[in-house]
C-alpha cells in the first residue's frame, strides 16, 4: 500500500510522456504525409504508434489509419517504401509499377517533391510550435508599457501600495515605464522598505513599499533543489544560513556561497514560518553572447510583488515573439551542444527519455497550459534534432537530396546502405549516453 503513490505518481509521468510524444510525432508525421500528397507521392500507412494495429482505417485515397500498440513514435509509408524510415525501395513493388504509378512513390517522385516531403516533418513541428506560442501571447497578452499595480501578492511585511497605483518613480527615480521601473529595481540595494511615487485617483502619493524584487518565488523551475523540497510559488525567503535576505538579489550570493553544501532557509508562506534545508545544484546557464555561465543554484525565479496588467495582443505582434521564441530554443540547444562537446559544460545537460519523461509529468502537474508550452517547446527540439545531418534522420536524407542535386544521380545502394548504418550506431549511441545522464547525472 506504501508504493501505491510512486506507483500512480509512475502512470501519470508515463501518460504524459505518452501524449506529449504522440501529438508531437503525430504533427511531424502529418507534415510529411500531407506535403507528399501535395507532391504527389501517395502514402500508404499513416501509423501512431509500432507494433501490432489497435485500430485501422482505410480513406477514400487509400490511406491506412492506424493506431499502434507501442506509442513511442510513429511513421508514415509511401508507395514503394521498402520501410517505414523510407530509407530505400521495395524492388518487389517497384518493378510491377509503371511510369505514371512510379511517379506517385518516395522514389519515383521528382528530386524537389522528395526534399520538400522530407523537409516537411521539422517544418511541421516549427510550425506547431509557433501557433502554441503565438496563441499564449495573443490570449495571455503581454505586460502593459507603464509600471502599474495589479494584484498584490500577499507578503510577510505590509504593502501600502494599492491596485491600480500607476509607480511614476522609485526611490526618487523617475520610471515612467515599465523598463524603466526594471533597470531601477535592479539597481537598488537590498533594504527593508523603499519610497514609491505613484499616481492615485488623480493624486499624487509617496508611500512606503517592499524591495521591488523581493526575495519570493515567482516561480519554481523543474529538476531543481527548491521543487524537491516541496517549496511553493509564493513561498517568500526569510533567511538564508541564518543571514537575512530582503531582495532577491540577495539569494544567488548567498546560495553561491555554500559551494554545493546543503543552505538553511527559513521560508514565509501564508502566514507561517517553515525551515528547509535544500542543497544547491550545479546548473549551466546560458549568457546573451552564446556562451554559458556555471552557477550552484536551488531554482527559484524572481518577479515583482504584483502583476502586471496586460494589454490585449494582436496576432501580427504575437507571431514575430512566437518565431523569436523558437529562434532562442534553438540557438541555446546548439550553443549547449557545441559547449558540451568541448567540454565547456557538463554531459549531464543533455536530457534522455527518462528525464524527458519526468519533465512531462512535472508539467502536466503544473496544470494543463503549462504541459501544452512545454509540448510546444519539445516540439521545436524534435524538429531540430531531426534536421541533424545524421543517416536515418530527416536532414540526413536532406543531404543525400543535395549530392544528387550537384552530381544528377543519388548516392548507390551501397554507400547508403553504410551510411544509414552508421547513422542507426550513432542515433543509437546519442539515445544511450542521454539514457545515462537519466540514470546516473
Amino acid at each position: 500500500m506504501g508504493l501505491l503513490p510512486d506507483f500512480g505518481n509512475l502512470l501519470f509521468t508515463v501518460g504524459a510522456f505518452i501524449v506529449a510524444l504522440s501529438i508531437i510525432v503525430t504533427v511531424h508525421e502529418y507534415g510529411h504525409y500531407i506535403v507528399g500528397r501535395w507532391s504527389g507521392i501517395h502514402a500508404e500507412v499513416f501509423s501512431v504508434g509500432f507494433g501490432p494495429v489497435l485500430f485501422k482505417r482505410t480513406d477514400k485515397r487509400g490511406t491506412q489509419w492506424q493506431i499502434a500498440a507501442l506509442p513511442f513514435g510513429g511513421y508514415v509509408k509511401f508507395l514503394g517504401d521498402a520501410n517505414a524510415a523510407s530509407a530505400g525501395a521495395d524492388e518487389a513493388v517497384m518493378s510491377h509499377l509503371d511510369a505514371g504509378q512510379r511517379r506517385h512513390t518516395m522514389h519515383g517522385a521528382p528530386l524537389w517533391a522528395r526534399a520538400a516531403t522530407i523537409f516537411a516533418g521539422p517544418a511541421f513541428n516549427f510550425l506547431f510550435s509557433i501557433a502554441v506560442f503565438a496563441g499564449f501571447i495573443a490570449v495571455q497578452g503581454l505586460p502593459a508599457d507603464q509600471p502599474r499595480v495589479g494584484q498584490i501578492f500577499p507578503l510577510p511585511q505590509t504593502v501600502t501600495l494599492e491596485e491600480g497605483d500607476l509607480i511614476t518613480a522609485v526611490d526618487g527615480r523617475p520610471t515612467p515605464e515599465l523598463s524603466d521601473f526594471y533597470t531601477v529595481a535592479n539597481e537598488i540595494e537590498p533594504v527593508a522598505t523603499v519610497p514609491y511615487t505613484v499616481e492615485r485617483d488623480g493624486a499624487v502619493l509617496t508611500v512606503e513599499g517592499p524591495h521591488p524584487i523581493p526575495a519570493r518565488a515567482a516561480g519554481i523551475a523543474l529538476a531543481s533543489a527548491a521543487r524537491d523540497a516541496g517549496m511553493q510559488t509564493g513561498d517568500v525567503v526569510l533567511s538564508v544560513d541564518g543571514a537575512p535576505v530582503l531582495a532577491f538579489s540577495q539569494l544567488p550570493p548567498l546560495v553561491g556561497a555554500a559551494g554545493g553544501e546543503p543552505v538553511a532557509l527559513e521560508i514565509w508562506r501564508d502566514g507561517a514560518v517553515i525551515d528547509l534545508s535544500l542543497t544547491p545544484r550545479r546548473t549551466d546557464l546560458p549568457l546573451a553572447d552564446g556562451g554559458f555561465e556555471t552557477r550552484w543554484l536551488i531554482g527559484l525565479q524572481s518577479g515583482t510583488f504584483f502583476e502586471h496588467p496586460v494589454r490585449n495582443v494582436g496576432l501580427t505582434e504575437a507571431l514575430p515573439l512566437a518565431v523569436g521564441q523558437i529562434g532562442t530554443i534553438v540557438s541555446n540547444s546548439i550553443s549547449g551542444l557545441y559547449h558540451m562537446i568541448t567540454g565547456a559544460i557538463s554531459t549531464c545537460n543533455l536530457s534522455g527519455p527518462v528525464g524527458i519523461a519526468e519533465t512531462s509529468g512535472e508539467m502536466a502537474k503544473d496544470g494543463l497550459a503549462s504541459f501544452i508550452w512545454f509540448i510546444a517547446v519539445l516540439s521545436t527540439a524534435v524538429g531540430l534534432l531531426n534536421l541533424f545531418p545524421i543517416p536515418i534522420l530527416d536532414g540526413g536524407h536532406l543531404v543525400f537530396h543535395a549530392y544528387e542535386a550537384v552530381r544528377g544521380k543519388p548516392p548507390s545502394d551501397r554507400v547508403m546502405g553504410a551510411l544509414m548504418t552508421t547513422g542507426l550506431v550513432l542515433l543509437g549511441a546519442m539515445m544511450l549516453f542521454a539514457l545515462g545522464n537519466d540514470l546516473f547525472c
